[in-house]
């Protein structure tokens, strides 16, 4: 019998905001290594299916990415270290854009490299992502 590897599986963080601003805007923030760099990390981003880049996670170091769906300006998605996938969706709802962060792959089996456990490190990430969604409607807004 197969074994289930994803009954350990913690769920994803999802977090919907709506901006006031056009989509072409937050495309621009999220999907560009300058807009990334405004509200996220530094990083070598391209927005270029299969392009390997990394994002300066300070005190963490440079965190390994890989670009894995590119769809202006509906949707981008990157792999994130070993374990995470994030993406980015954008709806156009006219002079806004509803915008849904996706933080996928956790699993309470696994730890980062740094030897934390995923289930420890979801919850900051989860919180982490409400104050990220604020800096990001503050840099679009503008």
């Amino acid at each position: 019998m197969e074994q289930n590897n994803t009954q350990n599986a913690l769920p994803e963080i999802r977090q919907t905001s709506v901006f006031n601003a056009p989509i072409g805007k937050v495309w621009d923030a999220v999907a560009t290594s300058e807009g990334i760099a405004a509200w996220f990390m530094p990083n070598d981003f391209e927005p270029v299916v299969g392009h390997e880049f990394h994002l300066n996670a300070g005190p963490y170091g440079m965190a390994w990415c890989k670009v894995t769906e590119f769809d202006p300006p509906r949707r981008l998605s990157f792999l994130w270290t070993k374990d995470w996938t994030i993406t980015f969706e954008l709806a156009d709802l006219g002079d806004k854009t509803e915008f849904t962060l996706i933080h996928a792959g956790w699993d309470a089996d696994k730890v980062t490299e740094f030897g934390q456990p995923h289930t420890a490190v979801r919850e900051n990430m989860a919180g982490g992502w409400v104050g990220l969604a604020k800096k990001l409607a503050a840099y679009v807004e503008q």
